[in-house]
């Protein structure tokens, strides 16, 4: 069922210093939208700062896409009481638009008015807007604005001394590696929990199916809100942020040569499909090349390994540099019962999860498994909450029900949680898994059952701009706690500042620079 954890949990009881200083951080996306719901046309707002270089907020694929982005943190009330202050400036000054609560885009009238992210006139700049260009041409602009939060994780050095015997980080980097492969693989096979207790995605408006084909057998309603009873997450779906042409590539997840190796082939394997596209039309470039990935950052994967990069350097050649430094759990849908997108039970429970998954056994896979595993995830984001659901174990024909496979999980995650909360002193983890293994026996305390129950009542659209006229009032009611508005409006000008320097510094035109970092 799942694999035989007791002799790791037994060591972990023995050595709970090891767990004592965790790191985290996040990055939350949400669209800006007007007063009646519908996408902002208006460029990031100026008093947000430079999205090229702020250190804490950006934009992603569009204009109208903001990102938040905490530094890393080892307590996880301070991470997000730091996210939050980012919200409550950001609600301050975006005049009368909102954040949009939910992961699936609000009405969108027409493709045409998804205005790619702007990075300013620098070389790193129009790369960056030429890589959406090209994002948008391969899969269209409506699949780039599903919003989703990024948990980066990080195990602390005393683990990997403890558990695997490295002296320090640089000496160890094999072992650490081989570590967080062994995480990722784990996830792989049984991260299909998150969207089931966490999804929050079961319904889409019938704007965002306009022009797309699809054999889901949608139920609708008469306000033209598309979903699946038994749904979690259709931003997970290959309705949503998934790219088929990337399933057949091969990347496995057993080692960080040939993980790096498969990644690198990838952005040099010319597509066909792509090819088609073309490259160029005129002067106007529609993509930076004809790759399978235009850049490494373009594989779509529910958890990333990563390693901070030094100026000019690929994420593949910090990984052989350095190794693996933390992975990115990529599989979380925006919170809609939160302000922030995300709360301190999801936080605790990744944190066991993932502790979890780098202690239990984890045989190497094949991609023939890997593209097996995602069966699992499937079943759980199309109908995770259907009566009777069950899990497959392994890729053979043997299954077992869903409940029992989580309650076991969660028997062996109790045990990693009395472990955290001796070091803290509290219960907190505990009453996490008190209040989420409940979710087994009654699927409607799951995120997508209650979202549904709202959506169902009132519309994905209502019950959107609801939850965003409520959070706007919270946020802007809120007073700042660690940062203040000087802190923020210092690193506004800075941002703008760091900007001009990177435009006034190019020295190369734009097609030498694109020739030296992947364009065609």
């Amino acid at each position: 069922m799942i694999p035989d954890v007791s002799q790791a949990l037994s060591w972990l009881e023995a050595h709970p210093q090891a767990l004592k200083g965790i790191r985290r951080g996040i990055e939350r996306e949400t669209l800006r939208v007007t007063p009646n719901g519908t996408l902002a046309t208006t460029g990031h707002p100026e008093k947000l700062g430079a999205a090229l270089t702020h250190h804490w907020i950006t934009t992603d694929f569009a204009e109208a896409l903001l990102e938040f982005i905490t530094p890393v943190d080892d307590n996880i009330d301070h991470l997000l009481t730091f996210l939050r202050d980012i919200h409550r400036y950001v609600a301050r000054n975006i005049g009368d638009e909102r954040m949009w609560p939910l992961s699936m885009p609000c009405f969108i009238e027409a493709e045409q008015d998804i205005e790619l992210a702007q990075f300013g006139s620098s070389n790193i700049g129009r790369m960056k807007t030429l890589y959406r260009e090209g994002l948008k041409n391969r899969y269209g602009a409506l699949m780039q604005t599903i919003s989703g939060v990024h948990y980066n994780f990080s195990l602390p050095l005393e683990f990997w001394q403890a558990w695997a015997g490295v002296q320090d980080a640089e000496s160890g980097k094999e072992q650490i590696s081989a570590g967080y492969f062994r995480l990722i693989r784990n996830y792989y096979r049984f991260g299909w929990v998150i969207p089931y207790l966490f999804g929050a995605s079961p319904a889409i408006c019938s704007s965002f199916l306009k022009g797309r084909e699809t054999t889901l057998p949608f139920e609708r309603t008469e306000q033209g809100m598309c979903y699946l009873p038994y749904a979690t997450s259709l931003r997970l779906s290959d309705l949503g942020y998934t790219n088929k042409s990337q399933s057949n590539l091969g990347i496995t997840f057993n080692d960080l040569h040939s993980y790096v190796a498969g990644l690198k082939r990838a952005i040099v394997t010319p597509s066909e499909e792509f090819a088609k596209l073309g490259v160029k039309e005129g002067d106007r470039y529609l993509q930076l090349n004809s790759n399978v990935l235009q850049i490494e950052n373009e594989l779509y994967a529910p958890i990333r390994p990563k390693r901070v990069t030094k100026s000019g350097e690929t994420p593949s050649d910090a990984l052989l540099r350095g190794g693996i430094e933390y992975i990115e759990v990529r599989s979380l849908d925006i919170n809609p019962f939160s302000p922030i997108g995300v709360d301190a039970v999801q936080a605790r429970f990744l944190d066991l999860f993932l502790v979890w998954c780098a202690l239990a056994d984890a045989p190497e896979m094949s991609s023939d498994e890997l593209l097996c595993t995602r069966k699992n995830w499937n079943r759980v984001i199309l109908e995770g909450r259907k009566p009777g659901q069950t899990i497959g174990i392994g890729c053979g024909a043997s299954h077992e029900p869903l409940e029992n496979v989580g309650k076991a999980l969660f028997a062996d995650l109790r045990r990693v949680a009395e472990v955290l909360d001796g070091e803290a002193g509290n219960r907190q983890y505990q009453q996490v898994c008190d209040e989420l293994v409940a979710a087994f026996d009654d699927p409607e305390l799951t995120f997508s059952a209650r979202i549904l129950k709202a959506m169902k009542a009132e519309g994905t659209g209502r019950v959107g701009l609801q939850l965003a006229e409520q959070y706007r009032q919270t946020l802007l009611e809120e007073p700042l706690e660690i940062l203040n508005e000087a802190e923020l409006d210092k690193e506004r000008e800075a941002s703008w500042q760091r900007q001009r320097d990177i435009e006034a510094n190019d020295t190369l035109s734009f097609e030498a620079f694109l020739k030296q970092n992947g364009g065609s």
